[in-house]
């Protein structure tokens, strides 16, 4: 459960804000720091059948040729700079137009709104890569950053399903594929993708996003569930 957390810094200095003005991801340059986060990370994205992206590791084209996507991350231990950031979630918005290791992507952040000043103010520079470390990658392929807000993002875990909402704009329900053994999802295990080395195999069942412009359906469409331990590179 998460703790409570004072409401002193919900206005931040506009020079540590990452906002909609953002185009050129040379601003994002990485400045590393300390920060660690051990959690799950779901998603629901565009591709038809299984991610391509899982195995290929981001050099195989998405099914329908571009990756439109919802990514929920639960942070269930984490902190930055020393502020404690466990039990608060995350919400991207993610439109990449083609192989997702060409980068060129455009996000929207959703993050916590219990969280702190700085809690949400760390948070939007690990996942901007600008705090280095596992997520610093994005600094690279993340072109634009459309938007970042803090919002009621409520993720819940429910057997072998996982739920999203975020408000109206985000709303998802993503289900594991059952495999042989009914104890044991189907996963892939040992990979080098970026995200984790096991990803769980899921199917979207209910997911719609409508922000930004973006209005998408991703019922039925390929799903993930992944255990991550992400950190920073001190």
């Amino acid at each position: 459960m998460a703790k409570n957390r004072k409401p002193d810094a919900d206005r931040l200095p506009v020079s540590q804000r990452i906002d909609s003005r953002m185009p050129n991801p040379k601003r994002r340059e990485m400045s590393p720091t300390e920060w660690a986060i051990k959690g799950e990370l779901i998603l629901n994205c565009s591709c038809d059948v299984f991610c391509p992206c899982v195995v290929s590791l981001g050099a195989h084209p998405p099914t329908e040729g571009h990756c439109h996507a919802w990514m929920g991350i639960i942070v269930d231990e984490g902190h930055y700079e020393g502020e404690d950031l466990s039990g608060l979630n995350v919400g991207l918005l993610v439109d990449i137009p083609g192989r997702m290791g060409e980068g060129q992507w455009k996000v929207a952040a959703y993050v916590d709104e219990r969280a702190s000043g700085k809690a949400y103010n760390g948070l939007l520079q690990i996942f901007s890569g600008q705090a280095g470390g596992t997520t610093g990658l994005f600094t690279m392929l993340v072109s634009e950053i459309i938007g970042a807000e803090r919002a009621p993002v409520q993720i819940e875990r429910d057997g072998n399903k996982r739920r999203i909402a975020i408000g109206r704009k985000i709303q998802g329900e993503i289900e594991m594929l059952a495999g042989k053994d009914p104890e044991h999802p189907v996963m892939v295990s040992n990979s080098k993708y970026w995200m984790g080395p096991d990803i769980i195999v899921a199917r979207g069942t209910k997911s719609k996003v409508r922000d930004y412009g973006r209005v998408w359906d991703f019922g039925g469409k390929s799903a993930e569930i992944c255990p991550i331990d992400w950190h920073g590179p001190k």
